[in-house]
Parts: structure tokens; sequence; C-alpha cells
């Protein structure tokens, strides 16, 4: 099984075992999501290649974040060491960036690490807006320039600069340049800190 085949069934699993600990059916995360019934019955069968959007809305109305979704289950017994062979790296369909979660899968931890390299002339856009609950977000640049949207606010950061933030806005990256862009996320969510919007 290849990498791609490796990382479709992860999330397949994830997203199936993540639904139903919170209680929901297909249709009920697809009202809560956007993410239409047919598409999640989809990605939880391992049959389509979401793109970053699609899995961001879904682990919003998840109340968890991107990056757990490609982590796995919480465990005392995991291992708080994380290779970087054993690392899951993928690729969005639709923008081509890759991300890397650099953290240990399913070891207890209220911070979550991932490497992005976002392609020339690139753009990934999450329109989610408000979540499930809260998540805090800092953005450091190891390399290159990135144009970041948040919702009405826009930062152009370049090597070595970090911004901090909490998602609750839609945000979207572009790479105007003609190189890679590099750059590391820092996430941690605080569940009981989370918006009343679906109840």
């Amino acid at each position: 099984m290849d990498e791609t085949s490796t990382i479709s069934t992860h999330l397949a699993v994830r997203l199936r075992d993540l639904r139903a600990g919170a209680g929901m059916t297909l249709d009920g995360l697809a009202e809560r999501t956007g993410v239409s019934r047919s598409m999640i019955s989809l990605i939880e069968r391992g049959e389509s290649s979401p793109t970053a959007a699609v899995l961001d809305k879904l682990a919003a109305g998840l109340g968890v974040t991107l990056a757990s979704l490609f982590a796995g289950q919480e465990s005392a017994a995991a291992s708080p060491l994380s290779r970087r062979g054993d690392q899951p790296v993928w690729r969005d369909p639709e923008s081509g960036y890759i991300r890397r979660n650099l953290s240990a899968p399913g070891y207890p931890s209220p911070v979550e690490l991932v490497e992005v390299v976002l392609p020339p002339g690139a753009r990934v856009a999450y329109d989610t807006g408000r979540r499930a609950a809260a998540v805090h977000q800092q953005i450091w640049i190891i390399e290159g320039t990135i144009t970041l949207t948040l919702g009405e606010e826009t930062y152009s950061l370049g090597t070595g600069d970090c911004l901090s933030m909490r998602l609750d806005r839609p945000i979207a990256f572009r790479n105007s340049t003609d190189a890679p862009a590099r750059y590391l996320v820092a996430l941690a969510t605080d569940p009981h800190a989370a918006h009343n919007l679906y109840r």
C-alpha cells in the first residue's frame, strides 16, 4: 500500500471513530459542517481524496484540529517520541501543499506541531470560521514568504516571523513567490471554551 492509500485509510478510520465518539450520524455531521453526507461517507470509506478545506470543516464540526485527523487516538501508553521517518505526510490534492504531523501520534498533549510546505503560487483557504472548540494557533516562518489573511486582516510574513491567532474567522495562506515557503504551525485546543454553535 502506498503512502497516499495508507493516509486515506487512516483518515477514513479516524473520521469515523471521531464521529462515532461524538455520537453523531452522517446526517448530523453534514448539517453541522456543510459537507454533504455523500462526501463524508466517501471519505469514511476511503473512496475520496478530500481537500484540506473539506477536512478542516469536518475537524471543526467535530471540535478537533485538522492536525488531529492525521494523529492517532490518545493513549496513556503512546510514546512521547516522534521519529522523522514515522511522521505522516499528506499532500492537499487541490493546492499541492504538503503537511507533516510532527507531534507523537496518540500522545496526550495540549499542543500539536505541524510542518507545512506551501508551493510557489499556491493558495490554501479555510472558510470554516467559527468552531465547536476554541483553537489557538501560531505560525512561525522557517523559510520563504507567505501572505496570511485572517478575516479582514492581512499579514505579510517572512523568514523568522511568528504570528499568533485564534481560529475563529476564515483564514487563507498564499505564496505569491517563485520559491516554496516552509513554516511551523503550533496548535492548542481548549474544548472548555467551545462556541455554543450547535446546541
